[in-house]
């Protein structure tokens, strides 16, 4: 609801510079990033999920309210500093959570449907925004006070998730200190053929940007935002289930493609039915990628492992998706925003070769007791 919402509220209520926009976003999904592997190997080390997943949420439903209540774009950033530390607390203890709660059997398909509810989230928050302005464009402070009642009540169904203990003894125990030599050699080209691509794959406001280059009206660009959630949302359990039956790696391989292709569309997109188009693809290629990566990554690592390979997998995709961006919006003033999208195409073409040396047999790990 608040991401087409927080860039006109800093530029236009606080007076913000686009640059100070950036360093906002930047700084938060930087520290989202480095808390990810800090989380997940401290749920690992106390066998532990859920204290993370309600402190993580309770704090981004609390972070809401500061924004509104913000005078200046410092204060922007300490709320959004905030909502992003309770991203990076709960995201890799969740998804831990998440492939312990099925069968490694369905781990592809229970991944699948959670990106589903989250993105149609993403669809309806939007569309609730573009309500709301219609009738309270002069007053967006109001939005933020009320977008913390969704907050807490997905903190209040957490507490209807009963966590099963589990006694972790010190020969089962991980490290406290995370080693490299403790992940499998898969999960090492995993890992170093998905950071390839996130150095090159930047922030989807790139994709709302160029729209918005070719003359398109901001509330025409939040629907088209909107549509590439939905499929994204309808697509995502198809895909995590698919992945159940074949190898996942042959699905994100074909994720990549498709990204390929939608980015290679945008490069040269001008008339609006092509933009309708490019997003209801790309929708596509998040629902083959987001959930079904996060069930390989679980897959090639060492059950007691989930949340540190989990945590180590947000880390590097969050820092380089920064480092993206930043080159990406320099390619975008000084060469030309088609060769942006260019850029992308190209680390999403070497990450689908490097992907061809993971193990094409590769099976889900059991699950750990």
């Amino acid at each position: 609801m608040l991401y087409p919402i927080t860039p006109i509220f800093l530029t236009t209520v606080l007076g913000a510079s686009m640059t100070s926009v950036g360093f906002i976003e930047g700084m938060a999904e930087g520290i989202a990033s480095l808390l990810k592997t800090f989380s997940g190997r401290w749920s690992d080390r106390i066998s532990r999920r859920k204290p993370f997943v309600v402190v993580g949420y309770l704090l981004s439903a609390l972070a809401k309210p500061l924004t509104g209540l913000s005078t200046s774009w410092t204060g922007v950033l300490m709320a959004r500093g905030l909502d992003r530390t309770g991203k990076g607390l709960r995201g890799a203890p969740r998804d831990a959570m998440l492939a312990e709660a099925v069968s490694p059997k369905l781990r592809g398909a229970a991944f699948g449907w959670h990106r589903a509810m989250d993105t149609l989230g993403a669809a309806i928050g939007p569309l609730l925004a573009v309500i709301y302005l219609t009738y309270f464009s002069s007053n967006l402070r109001n939005i933020y006070y009320l977008a913390v009642i969704p907050g807490l009540l997905a903190v209040a169904f957490l507490f209807l998730i009963k966590e099963k203990r589990r006694v972790v003894t010190g020969e089962t125990k991980p490290a406290v200190q995370l080693k490299w030599s403790e992940f499998s050699k898969d999960f090492k080209i995993y890992l170093i053929s998905w950071g390839v691509f996130s150095v090159t794959n930047s922030s989807d406001v790139f994709l709302l940007m160029k729209a918005k280059e070719q003359g398109l009206s901001l509330n025409m660009v939040i629907f088209m935002y909107c549509f590439y959630n939905l499929t994204y949302s309808l697509m995502s359990p198809y895909f995590g289930k698919l992945s159940d039956r074949i190898p996942r790696k042959k699905i994100l391989i074909f994720g990549l493609l498709i990204f390929s292709l939608v980015y290679s569309g945008f490069a040269v997109a001008t008339s609006v039915w092509h933009f309708w188009v490019l997003f209801g693809i790309y929708g596509f290629y998040m629902a083959a990628t987001d959930g079904v990566g996060k069930a390989l990554a679980v897959d090639l690592v060492d059950p007691r492992l989930k949340a540190s390979g989990l945590g180590v997998l947000g880390t590097v995709t969050g820092i380089a998706t920064v480092i993206a961006s930043t080159i990406a919006g320099g390619i975008w003033d000084h060469v030309g925003s088609s060769w942006t999208f260019c850029y992308g195409v190209a680390g999403a073409l070497i990450c689908a070769v490097l992907l061809q040396k993971l193990q094409s047999n590769s099976s889900p790990r059991p699950l750990s007791v």
